[in-house]
C-alpha cells in the first residue's frame, strides 16, 4: 500500500484522508528520512492530524541530489518530434539539482528566454545506493525505486535547440518543479505503474494526457539497467522518465524540414525561431500549469502541482 510523503521547511508529514500527520524524524533530507521508514509508519499512529491545506509544502526531493533523466520516451512525443519511435534508443541527460523547486510555487523565466515549454513527467526516486555495475532486477526493483513523484521538466527550448545543449536549457532555477507528495510504493503498486495517468492543463487547457501503458517506450526496470552500467545513483536521486506528446515545441513538417537543411544554420535557425514565436503554446508570463498524475481510478495518486509562470526576478 501507497504511502504519500510530504515535506514543509521544518518537518515531513505523512498524508491520509484524515490529513497530515508529523513524522517524528530529525531526518533532513530525502535520503535521511527514507533512511527512517520505521518513524514514517509509526507517524499515523503516534500524532494528529493537521490540515493539508494549512501546510506550505516545498520539493519532497531535496537538493543537491542527481537529477538524470531520460530522453523521448513516450511514442506520441517521438512522433511530435519527428522521430520513428521503433528507432528511438534509450537515451538519457543530466538537469542540475539546483533547478527543483516547490510544487506550488513560480516558474521563473529567465530574460533572455523566449520558448519555454513544459513537460510532465513521473519521477523515480532512488531508496538505496546502487554503485555501478549493479544487477538491478524485477524482483529487486521495489529496493531501488523507493517511490515516485510528479516533475515537471521545464525547457528553455531556443536554447536547447540551436546549442544542442539540454543541460543548461532544462536547469535554471525553477525548471524542476517536484510534488507535492512522495508517493512511497510497495510491490503491488509498482506493478500497477503502466495504469498512470500524466496530465498537464495550462490555464485550464488540457495539453498533455496519456497513460504509461499506452506510450511509454523504456520502462524504469530497461532504463535503470542501462542507467546503473555507467551512473552510481544514491539514495534521494531523481530520475525523471520522459513526457509524453502535447508539448508546444513540435517538429516542421517534412517538406518545411527538407528545406530547411537546404539554408545556413544561421538562417535555418532564424526562421524556424520565427515559426516557433507565432505558437501560442509556449508559455507566457502569468500562464498556471496544473501537472497531476494518477491511475484513473485514484488508488494510486501522487497529487496535483499547481505552478505559475513569473518573470525572473
Amino acid at each position: 500500500m501507497s504511502i504519500s510523503v510530504l515535506r514543509t521547511t521544518d518537518a515531513w508529514w505523512v498524508r491520509t484522508p484524515l490529513g497530515a500527520h508529523k513524522i517524528d524524524t530529525t531526518a533532513r533530507t530525502t535520503a535521511d528520512l527514507l533512511a527512517d521508514r520505521a518513524a514514517i509508519a509509526a507517524a499515523t499512529n503516534a500524532t494528529p492530524p493537521v490540515p493539508v491545506e494549512t501546510l506550505e509544502l516545498l520539493s519532497p526531493v531535496t537538493a543537491p541530489c542527481r537529477v538524470v533523466a531520460q530522453m523521448t520516451n513516450y511514442i506520441s512525443h517521438v512522433r511530435d518530434s519527428g522521430m520513428n519511435p521503433a528507432a528511438v534508443p534509450l537515451t538519457f541527460f543530466r538537469k542540475s539539482s539546483g533547478s527543483i523547486s516547490g510544487p506550488y510555487g513560480d516558474v521563473r523565466t529567465p530574460n533572455h528566454v523566449r520558448l519555454l515549454d513544459y513537460e510532465v513527467e513521473i519521477g523515480l526516486v532512488i531508496g538505496r545506493s546502487v554503485p555501478v555495475g549493479t544487477d538491478v532486477t524485477e524482483d529487486g526493483l521495489a529496493e531501488v525505486v523507493a517511490g515516485v513523484v510528479v516533475a515537471n521538466d521545464v525547457s528553455a527550448r531556443d536554447v536547447q535547440l540551436p546549442k544542442t545543449q539540454f543541460y543548461e536549457s532544462k536547469s535554471y532555477p525553477t525548471f524542476t518543479p517536484v510534488g507535492p507528495a512522495l508517493v512511497l510504493l510497495d510491490d503491488d503498486d509498482l506493478a500497477r505503474f503502466d495504469e498512470l495517468r500524466l496530465q498537464l492543463r495550462v490555464n485550464g487547457q488540457l495539453r498533455q494526457d496519456m497513460t504509461v501503458g499506452a506510450d511509454m517506450i523504456y520502462r524504469p526496470l530497461q532504463a535503470l539497467q542501462a542507467l546503473t552500467k555507467f551512473q552510481r545513483l544514491d539514495a534521494g536521486d531523481l530520475v525523471l522518465t520522459g513526457t509524453p506528446g502535447g508539448t508546444a515545441l513540435k517538429a516542421p513538417s517534412k517538406p518545411i524540414e527538407v528545406l530547411g537543411s537546404l539554408l545556413p544554420p544561421a538562417l535555418k535557425w532564424k526562421s524556424f525561431f520565427a515559426a516557433q514565436a507565432k505558437n501560442p503554446n509556449y508559455l507566457q508570463t502569468g500562464d498556471v500549469m496544473e501537472a497531476s498524475i494518477a491511475t484513473d481510478d485514484g488508488d494510486l495518486d501522487l497529487g496535483i502541482q499547481r505552478t505559475v509562470v513569473r518573470p525572473a526576478r
